[in-house]
């Protein structure tokens, strides 16, 4: 009877050792005799008879991969730096052990190749203002590549563009060079309706000569608010209409 027990505890133990727990967004790629079973196995319990299974976890969470900064020269010829994340998800875990070695690691390798190329192909004001639509660029490459490993890039964002200092301080020149021109623009438009109002008022006050007095009149009254030593002479406007009829009698001579 003792062999029996032996033999039967040594197939619980079997049995207990066969087993494995896979969590929610875990699946297991079984390999019997070499060969990959149709589907992959989870989550939850499953069992895996040693020695003839070998399993494979793979996990089917997003993976937010980190890229490190590339150099790159763009097409007008401005050397930087730029570093990007991808966000990536496994959706063929057979296909994510098979058709690849590492899919993780050829996943890295080709965002920074991607990276690189895409960059150059572009200019550094395209790079720095349309930067949803190099992202999605960028996406659509990753995904197309990846696609035959069963993983699914869905999403890829441009992190960090690190620029030279003499590029840096060009920037700021032309950046300050634009907002002087649109001040000399917006004063000169001032300045231009200023002088249609202006001819506008003389047209009034040329019909209305109580309308000069009366903004003379105004002058002074806001003259004499302010606190300060500015003495005022009140001149008459009569002598002023003697001397303009001097002036046309002088100009019919």
């Amino acid at each position: 009877m003792q062999p029996i027990i032996i033999i039967i505890v040594f197939v619980v133990l079997y049995l207990f050792s066969c087993i494995k727990i896979l969590a929610e967004y875990e699946r297991g790629v079984i390999f019997r005799l070499g060969r990959v079973l149709p589907q992959p196995k989870g989550p939850g319990i499953i069992f895996v008879f040693k020695p003839i299974d070998r399993m494979v976890r793979i996990s089917t969470r997003i993976i937010v991969l980190d890229v490190p900064p590339q150099d790159t020269i763009t097409r007008d010829n401005v050397s930087l730096k730029v570093n990007a994340v991808v966000y990536f998800r496994v959706l063929h875990p057979i296909k994510a052990v098979i058709e690849v070695e590492n899919f993780l690691m050829a996943t890295s390798q080709l965002a920074q190749t991607t990276l690189r190329s895409v960059l150059g192909q572009v200019e550094l004001d395209e790079l720095l203002s349309d930067r949803e639509k190099l992202n999605m660029h960028l996406q659509d490459i990753l995904d197309k590549h990846t696609d035959p490993w069963g993983v699914k890039v869905t999403a890829v964002e441009v992190k960090y563009v690190d620029l030279p200092e003499n590029m840096q301080r060009a920037m700021a020149k032309q950046a300050e060079a634009e907002r002087e021109k649109r001040a000399k623009i917006i004063h000169a438009e001032g300045e231009f309706q200023a002088s249609k109002q202006l001819a506008a008022a003389s047209e009034v006050m040329e019909v209305s000569g109580i309308a000069l007095q009366l903004r003379y009149l105004q002058t002074l009254t806001e003259i004499a608010t302010e606190k300060n030593s500015t003495i005022v002479f009140p001149l008459p406007l009569e002598m002023l209409d003697f001397f303009m009829e001097q002036r046309a009698k002088n100009k019919k001579i």
